[in-house]
């Protein structure tokens, strides 16, 4: 297992409330790949480039943004990019590359153990769309070129080459603020230098055709934390930044990961289709309010939580820091993934129940009604 390190950047910032939407479009009318030709990079560049968005999410509750990139799904505004790129977003806003106007984004829905979300764009229509490849093709040796928003600077897409070192690898991202963690397998491992920003863009072939969504990089083999608001601080269930686990060793070669494009496209298409699953959540997301503590009690069965955000339907049950939840929708909970995955199966506006423990060690219970909040 390794540690994450997410490839969305996180930046000081402010924002408001976004409406969630629903899209029916189809990935599938976004262009596949053809050619044979092998390009430049310059020429690669200049075919997917079109295809392309800056993504940046307003992190309401962290005072933050996080910036990352996406795909273009369709010529009416449906973009594939990482989860962790809109995960805790009170509001979301696209810049096309093709045409250069920027747009309001709603989420359509998103899986979180596969970081994969799809949005759709406000008043969209004509947009260039990616050309799509078949990441079944891919082997170990082949040349590649990430694309994406590295540094978070927007504008023309940064460009970096190489070449495919690995396959079906994985990787563990973990957030010790909320006590959650994902791993992530069956991904593209490239020597291409991919960096903060790049979150959600191509991992392009040779003949300019996108076989893997960039997702995760190392460099020195030092593996740090998983930016870009994974699990935003009083998200669904309410988490406070993050940090991956760590490993390291020697060397000094970037390694990137990269989601197949084949498996981002098959979670897409669940997405479209509107069938909620154990972990597709579709539209709005469900908010509790609480903050998790990003050390756990040992020895006692429960989460701690460090507070709740005003007006939330936590600190209306009242529940207050240092508070130990010991259940929700009465399935006992012992970390934040397990209050993450319960939530991920509830919608703004439905009743769950909750129970606690306070400081003095007395039991309390509770029915809430969930409030929309930040997406994932």
């Amino acid at each position: 297992m390794l540690g994450l390190t997410a490839t969305a950047i996180v930046a000081a910032g402010v924002g408001a409330g976004a409406a969630i939407g629903l899209s029916h479009g189809s990935s599938s009318g976004s262009a596949s790949s053809t050619s044979k030709e092998v390009l430049s990079t310059s020429q690669i560049a200049s075919k997917v480039d079109p295809g392309l968005v800056d993504v940046k999410s307003t992190l309401g509750y962290q005072g933050a943004e996080s910036l990352g990139t996406g795909i273009v799904l369709t010529a009416n505004g449906e973009i594939l990019t990482n989860n962790h790129v809109i995960n805790g977003a009170t509001s979301i806003s696209v810049t096309d590359i093709g045409n250069g106007k920027t747009y309001k984004a709603t989420v359509v829905g998103y899986d979180e153990s596969k970081d994969i979300a799809v949005l759709q764009l406000s008043g969209a229509s004509g947009l260039a769309t990616a050309t799509i490849g078949n990441s079944s093709t891919v082997a170990v040796g082949d040349s590649v070129v990430g694309l994406g928003n590295a540094g978070g600077v927007g504008g023309t897409p940064s460009v970096a080459s190489g070449s495919v070192t690995a396959l079906n690898q994985s990787i563990t991202a973990s957030d010790q603020s909320s006590g959650s963690s994902e791993q992530l397998s069956g991904l593209i491992q490239t020597n291409a230098d991919i960096q903060s920003g790049d979150s959600g863009g191509p991992l392009v072939n040779s003949n300019g055709a996108i076989v893997g969504i960039d997702t995760a990089a190392s460099t020195n083999y030092q593996f740090g934390g998983y930016g870009g608001g994974y699990g935003g601080a009083y998200g669904g269930y309410g988490s406070q930044g993050s940090t991956g686990s760590s490993s390291s060793g020697s060397g000094s070669t970037t390694e990137g990961f990269a989601i197949p494009i084949n498996t981002a496209l098959s979670i897409a298409k669940e997405i479209e289709s509107g069938q909620a699953s154990s972990t597709v959540h579709i539209g709005a997301t469900a908010f509790l309010g609480v903050g998790i503590a990003s050390t756990q009690p040992s020895g006692e069965q429960g989460v701690l939580i460090t507070g709740t955000a005003s007006g939330t339907p936590a600190a209306a049950a009242g529940l207050t820091a240092n508070d130990l939840i010991t259940s929700v929708a009465g399935k006992p909970v012992t970390s934040g993934t397990d209050i993450q995955n319960i939530l991920i199966g509830y919608h703004p506006g439905d009743k769950v129940s909750i129970a606690w423990t306070d400081a003095t060690g007395q039991s309390h219970s509770a029915t809430i009604t969930l409030a929309t909040g930040p997406a994932a």
